[in-house]
């Protein structure tokens, strides 16, 4: 997941408007001051997406980790009831299972990602303001 937040932070950085960076200088934040206070602010947006897309990332690679190590001393995780199912040629039990992690990922999204994306969204002046 790292990489995928690393790259969002660095496209958030690349996508910063020069302007931001002289309107920063010229109101005397250079150096750390400025990317403090200037250019961080600017890539939050970018980094954001990068930390939805590393969460994304990592999910999935939990879930395939589980299906390769499973085994009886490590627990039964989503991903291991996903493959105990498919062995056991339960059906209803691989489509529950896989509806599952689907409303966990999805849950993730709803009550984490999308509140802080609409907060950074709704401070650049994005998104209209709550009434």
């Amino acid at each position: 997941a790292v990489p995928s937040i690393a790259n969002g932070l660095v496209a958030g950085v690349d996508q910063v408007q020069p302007l931001y960076l002289r309107a920063g200088r010229t109101l005397g934040a250079t150096g750390l001051r400025g990317i403090r206070h200037v250019l961080l602010p600017a890539a939050l947006p970018g980094y954001v997406a990068g930390l939805k897309q590393g969460w994304a990332f990592s999910w999935r690679s939990l879930m395939a980790a589980e299906l390769i190590a499973s085994s009886p001393a490590l627990g039964l995780g989503l991903g291991a009831q996903l493959e105990y199912s498919r062995q056991n040629l339960d059906m209803p039990g691989v489509l529950a299972t896989i509806i599952l992690i689907l409303l966990v990922g999805i849950g993730i999204e709803l009550l984490i990602f999308n509140p802080i994306e609409r907060r950074v969204l709704r401070s650049r002046g994005l998104l209209a303001a709550k009434r």
